[in-house]
């Protein structure tokens, strides 16, 4: 896509609806966790967003299926699934801010997948934000100075499988439209998410299923408005808008729960800020790729 055909601001808006919906969805999965096992959130949650869909793949027919690109599909898929699963197993064990500001370091780590999966090379200067960003990690996955906390690195891992959706949806809407990405993307997270919840399935309480099919709702709505804002923007708007998602998970964080960061979670926090804007900012000015 050229830059004369970008909508800024429809880019801009859709990449702030994404993170107002992420941040609820958040608060619906730290509630669910009490009741279901966070595998059989992640396996109903996308078993639902595909029947969703199931109305418009009948509509256009199979043939809308069609793609040149099955293996970009498949990462793709696969790692919007491993960002979820990593990220709601953080969310029932750490605090919501601490869970949303790893994920959500995840254009930090973009640069580090095309190092790896196109060979693009970083100008050392964009090796500074990102060198600041990850000291600020460091310091929120050790919130209290006790050593490495086991479930914030599980929150990082999120961040890391995000990067790499963002990478690949990117690459996707290049060619692919929209339906055609998520129908994808649900298909391959609910087969990969079946084993899991299959392994630690429990018996359904009533109570749960308004919050299934919230989850379910929220997280169809999130990815619909999250590709289409890489459809209208480059990453070098779109990732910077991602931490107001911080800030709004946050803010639910200590209305609900009273959970207030710590003064070292803050210090991290402010660092991976900097070193996400910073990052985008310098990689735009040098015309990186990423």
């Amino acid at each position: 896509m050229s830059s004369s055909s970008y909508n800024l601001s429809a880019g801009a808006g859709y990449a702030l609806a994404t993170t107002l919906v992420m941040s609820m969805a958040a608060v619906l999965i730290k509630l669910a966790a009490a009741m279901i096992s966070i595998e059989m959130i992640v396996f109903f949650q996308y078993l639902l967003c595909v029947l969703v869909m199931l109305p418009w793949l009948k509509q256009r027919g199979f043939s809308e299926l069609r793609t040149q690109r099955p293996l970009l599909h498949l990462v793709r898929g696969l790692s919007g699934w491993g960002c979820f699963y990593a990220y709601y197993l953080a969310l029932e064990k750490i605090p919501l801010v601490d869970a949303a500001l790893l994920r959500n370091s995840a254009p930090l780590c973009v640069p580090l997948w095309l190092l790896v999966w196109q060979r693009v090379g970083l100008h050392w200067l964009s090796w500074l934000p990102l060198l600041l960003g990850f000291i600020g990690i460091g310091l929120i996955m050790q919130p209290e100075g006790t050593g490495l906390s086991g479930w914030h690195l599980v929150g990082f891992v999120s961040a890391l499988a995000l990067a790499g959706s963002i990478v690949t949806t990117r690459e996707l809407t290049r060619t692919e439209p929209v339906n055609r990405i998520l129908f994808y993307y649900f298909l391959i997270s609910t087969l990969a998410g079946l084993p899991l919840a299959l392994s630690n399935w429990q018996p359904l309480q009533l109570a749960s299923l308004p919050y299934i099919v919230l989850i379910a709702g929220s997280i169809w709505l999130t990815m619909w408005l999250y590709t289409r804002s890489y459809s209208h923007a480059p990453a070098s708007i779109i990732a910077p808008l991602s931490y107001f998602g911080v800030v709004f998970t946050g803010l639910w964080g200590w209305l609900i729960w009273d959970q207030v960061p710590l003064p070292l979670t803050w210090a991290g926090i402010t660092l991976v800020i900097l070193g996400g804007l910073g990052s985008v900012w310098i990689g735009s000015r040098l015309q990186s790729r990423h």
